[in-house]
């Protein structure tokens, strides 16, 4: 498992979709996360960017586990510059800010290069204020761009690599290789994971961990609520019931839309409820979107919980 940290990038999840593109699994974790169960199924790390700067109040902070595991790892952006600074380097502020297209040229051979030339220069997508000013012990640099010049760095003797810019986006034209480098050079990591053996490991998980035991899941008409109940019902079968809270803010016709599809193509123990009248009343004539945000919210737990109990043996 490809481990993928989350400094709040706007790119966290295009980091996961490349890795997985390549057939390995990965899994996104806050960066607080507890992480002590972990280290045996992890191949590599991956540290996203992130909008913060290291030397901030209360900035995020890289685990301890990231070092002492002594796995591979790859800091992007800020996830760079945060391993450099938890290890004795020093970032600041750019005195250039890089945003939008650069070109980096590979100093070193290297496997994170594998397929790619040195002193070639490659256009790749920069989204940072800070830099790193000066590297910690053992670090060296291996891709250098005008306003950056330790772009691409790599520890000595462990495999630790950071890079400024960002290869998980498309706008860098040989991000794909770069991660594709980082997970087979360099973590060598399982090429077995398809969506397929995914559904498969999550129904398993979700029979052992249900047993014999009746579910109640709330579908609300979104992508997210249908999915976990199609999910649910592929795993559960006779043992879940769905309600489906009609809150009357869908599209015309969509509830009819819904409740048919997922009854006649998944064959869903489906309960439809049209609460649209104790929705509208409780929104009144309330302009402020958060508090519609927030009724819509508590309305559907109210309606949800007050229908779950009318199920019996539940």
């Amino acid at each position: 498992m490809i481990l993928i940290l989350d400094y709040g990038s706007q790119y966290t999840q295009l980091i996961a979709r490349r890795i997985r593109e390549k057939n390995v699994y990965c899994e996104i974790l806050p960066y607080n996360a507890d992480l002590k169960l972990l280290q045996q199924d992890v191949e590599g790390i991956v540290l996203s960017g992130g909008p913060s700067s290291v030397y901030a109040n209360e900035a995020p902070w890289l685990p301890d586990e990231v070092i002492s595991w002594n796995k591979p790892v790859l800091g992007i952006c800020y996830g760079a510059q945060l391993m450099i600074h938890k290890l004795g380097g020093h970032v600041a502020s750019a005195k250039a800010r890089e945003f939008g297209h650069a070109h980096v040229v590979f100093k070193k051979k290297d496997p994170l290069f594998q397929r790619l030339t040195t002193d070639h220069a490659y256009s790749v997508w920069m989204s940072h204020g800070d830099r790193v000013e000066k590297l910690a012990n053992q670090f060296i640099v291996i891709g250098e761009s005008a306003n950056s010049p330790y772009a691409v760095i790599r520890h000595e003797s462990k495999p630790y690599y950071g890079v400024q810019f960002h290869p998980e986006v498309a706008h860098t034209s040989i991000g794909e290789k770069i991660i594709s480098n980082f997970l087979f050079e360099i973590c060598r990591a399982k090429k077995d994971w398809t969506m397929q053996n995914f559904l498969k490991s999550q129904i398993e998980s979700i029979k052992q961990r249900v047993g014999k035991k009746h579910v109640i899941c709330g579908v609300s008409g979104g992508v997210d609520s249908s999915v976990v109940a199609v999910l649910l019902n592929e795993a559960l079968g006779d043992q879940l019931t769905s309600i489906f809270v009609d809150h009357g803010l869908l599209r015309k016709d969509e509830r009819q839309e819904v409740d048919g599809y997922l009854k006649q193509h998944f064959k869903l123990n489906l309960k439809t409820i049209d609460a649209s009248d104790k929705f509208f009343q409780a929104l009144g004539d309330q302009e402020d979107p958060e508090f519609k945000r927030k009724t819509i919210g508590r309305m559907f737990v109210e309606v949800f919980e007050e229908e779950a109990k009318k199920i019996p043996n539940v």
